[in-house]
């Protein structure tokens, strides 16, 4: 076997591009240039990315992922695989070719449905999310890098059409995992148009919103001890107070201290440290903690999106609905940047000497 040969196959094996589907193999432009007859350079790789995905992949596709009955014809999967970049190229190569369908409506359809139901699952399972935090899970869900590995565990990569961009003045460089992200919404939106709403909810929900995102990690405090006191008094309990619950080794080299933030007889929270003020620090952030992840339990979760009918039909008539009962809005927002990083300003507001006066009644 030659070097062109080996290549065209190795090039092949890795695009998944069968070579029983092809007419002929290795083709003409690989050996002879058509017009003349001479040896002509030839490119593998844009070779390989320019032929269409094995049928029976595209089936074996839509089977894996659950979804047989919607992307019942193949040219529907290969349309939800392929990139809007992979025009360029095969003008470049076939100019007298028409265009192939692209997902590009898919994907900007199915990126507003999958914003969609992460905020509103969010906003309902963790009422007291503040709306910074909010966003940022939202992205964790349903941003381009999860859905790039959420297509990659579908096994689209195979499958994917695309073409690689340089950055623009009008537009970033086009990365693999920003292909490979449009698949996930496009499928979205398939199920939408085909199905329903509500088919479209449940097939986000199983695909991102089940998996488990680290939300503490999103809440970062300049000041705990501070806006713990605020939010406490902002929803009319007592001053939190600070108490030493356990200690050892104090006069040691390791000493570790236990601090519990009391409101009343409720306690808020409790961290350790090395330092009386390392551990109170940590409580303060734990009782935060607390407060803004409260979870709504699954058994009372309800989203505004599952009222819709799960069939196809008009929703502006009056049909059968599924009753809903909204959830709470909550009343918790951090006042501080998180870490020190936004680079926003926040308003001056009083001391917490300043608050003590002011609650005696007197002038400052």
């Amino acid at each position: 076997m030659g070097h062109v040969s080996k290549r065209l196959y190795s090039s092949a094996s890795k695009l998944a591009v069968s070579t029983s589907q092809l007419k002929q193999f290795p083709p003409k432009e690989a050996i002879l240039r058509p017009d003349s007859g001479k040896a002509n350079f030839f490119d593998p790789e844009s070779w390989a990315t320019l032929q269409p995905p094995p049928t029976s992949a595209l089936t074996a596709f839509a089977h894996r992922i659950g979804l047989a009955n919607v992307l019942s014809s193949t040219d529907v999967v290969r349309r939800a695989c392929t990139h809007k970049s992979f025009v360029n190229l095969h003008a470049k190569y076939y100019p007298s070719s028409p265009a192939p369908p692209t997902n590009a409506n898919l994907a900007t359809l199915g990126n507003a449905l999958m914003g969609l139901f992460a905020s509103e699952h969010l906003h309902a399972a963790y009422p007291h999310l503040p709306t910074r935090v909010l966003k940022a899970a939202v992205s964790a869900h349903v941003g381009p890098l999860t859905c790039a590995s959420v297509a990659q565990e579908m096994g689209a990569v195979p499958l994917l059409r695309w073409h690689r961009q340089p950055t623009t003045p009008m537009s970033p460089a086009l990365l693999h995992s920003d292909a490979l992200a449009s698949i996930p919404r496009a499928i979205t939106a398939l199920v939408y148009q085909e199905i329903s709403l509500q088919s479209a909810r449940k097939f986000v929900q199983s695909f991102f919103l089940s998996r488990q995102v680290d939300l503490r990690s999103m809440i970062k405090f300049r000041d705990p001890k501070r806006a713990l006191i605020e939010t406490v008094e902002k929803f009319g309990h007592e001053r939190p107070k600070s108490r030493l619950l356990k200690e050892t080794g104090r006069y040691s080299n390791s000493p570790v201290f236990v601090v519990g933030i009391f409101s009343g007889q409720d306690k808020l929270g409790e961290g350790f440290g090395s330092s009386l003020k390392m551990a109170e620090y940590r409580a303060a952030e734990d009782s935060l903690h607390r407060l803004y992840l409260t979870r709504t339990p699954d058994h009372l979760l309800q989203v505004a999106s599952s009222t819709f009918p799960s069939k196809q039909g008009n929703i502006y008539k009056t049909g059968s609905e599924t009753p809903y009962t909204p959830g709470m809005l909550g009343e918790a927002e951090i006042l501080y940047a998180s870490s020190g990083r936004s680079n926003i300003v926040a308003p001056k507001r009083p001391t917490l000497e300043e608050i003590e006066a002011k609650r005696e009644g007197l002038d400052v």
